[in-house]
């Protein structure tokens, strides 16, 4: 079961190991969505993936790159989306890599002991819908017995692209 809250996922609940989880783009485009938040408090997770993409090591879609930004803290920037606009194929969402990225995101958690927190991860700039990426996170999570805390930012609208 993924229990829903209102609040920050940069500032996950409980004192156990947590990973949190959000969807990259594979150019190497940092800036908007999400991530403003995550750079507001950490500078690891920004500065790792531009190294990444730099690199071209691995850089591709499903692939994650887990980043410690506190003690018992990680953020897993995981690459689940093709560029950062919509095109004749539809919205930069690729369904299938944020599917391969959390499986190995889930094997992180796994080995560390780790619960999982996001946002609606997909379903703003990358313009998936919900009803896509809530299975992906029950097969690939929830089936393993991770725990998994998705947060709805208080007073924001909730972005859903369904139709």
């Amino acid at each position: 079961m993924i229990t829903y809250l209102t609040g920050d996922a940069t500032d996950p609940v409980g004192n156990e190991p947590r990973i949190i989880c959000h969807v990259c783009n594979d150019i190497g485009g940092w800036g908007r969505g999400f991530v403003l938040a995550i750079s507001r408090r950490w500078p690891e997770p920004e500065a790792e993936f531009r190294a990444w993409h730099r690199s071209g090591a691995g850089f591709e879609l499903g692939q994650v790159r887990l980043v410690q930004v506190e003690e018992s803290l990680w953020v897993a920037n995981m690459i689940g989306q093709h560029g950062i606009r919509p095109t004749t194929d539809g919205p930069p969402i690729r369904y299938d890599a944020v599917d391969r990225g959390l499986e190995v995101v889930a094997a992180n958690a796994i080995e560390l002991g780790a619960s999982l927190h996001m946002p609606r991860i997909g379903c703003g700039l990358a313009g998936g819908t919900w009803d896509r990426i809530e299975p992906l996170i029950a097969n690939r999570l929830i089936a393993q017995g991770i725990p998994v805390t998705v947060y709805d930012l208080e007073g924001a609208p909730i972005v859903d692209h369904s139709p």
